[in-house]
């Protein structure tokens, strides 16, 4: 497994090994005990799978608040994304600032995406699969979000805004300067 830190250290890119021969290949997607050593010391208690049939779909940007807050490990298990991640943390240096990276089934690579910050991504091919494990349960009470374009954010997504294909609940979310300080930096 190879862990790689971000532009923010805290959102890591995790490749884990693949071993392929003519029937197919395996892979070691999670083992709590290589994660631990390489320094992800996180319980994920579920695990979610999203499906996109059109590229260009973009989920987010969504967190959940404390004592429901998740770290989120991401991966593709069919196409590809482009996943983001923002720094909500108030105080902190990169607050408001956010990690792209490319995630696809086929670089077999996923991103960690620690509580206290906001998630989102876009869809790059069709009929894309998405699984990803979080350390804590959903819960509809402490979900919240930020609006996935918030020009005060930046962020630069691989579609433009008009033809991205959003939930009715997206749309409406509030910019991040909006939001209350759910998370404190502390050093």
């Amino acid at each position: 497994m190879k862990v790689v830190d971000t532009q923010i250290p805290e959102v890591k890119i995790v490749t884990p090994a693949k071993f392929g021969d003519r029937r197919g290949f395996f892979s070691e997607t999670y083992s709590r005990k290589a994660f631990a050593a390489s320094g992800i010391d996180l319980d994920f208690v579920q695990d979610n799978h999203a499906s996109s049939a059109e590229p260009g779909t973009v989920r987010g940007l969504h967190f959940q608040i404390a004592p429901m807050a998740q770290a989120k490990l991401v991966r593709v298990t069919r196409g590809a994304i482009f996943d983001v991640a923002v720094d909500i943390r108030r105080g902190s240096r990169s607050f408001g600032k956010w990690v792209g990276a490319r995630i696809s089934a086929e670089a077999w690579n996923q991103i960690l995406v620690p509580a206290g910050f906001a998630h989102g991504y876009c869809t790059l091919e069709p009929d894309t699969e998405v699984v990803y494990k979080v350390t804590d349960y959903y819960a509809p009470e402490h979900e919240r979000g930020f609006l996935w374009n918030d020009p005060a954010v930046g962020i630069d997504w691989p579609v433009v805004p008009d033809k991205a294909i959003l939930s009715d609940k997206d749309r409406k979310l509030p910019g991040l300067a909006d939001l209350p300080a759910h998370f404190t930096w502390s050093p």
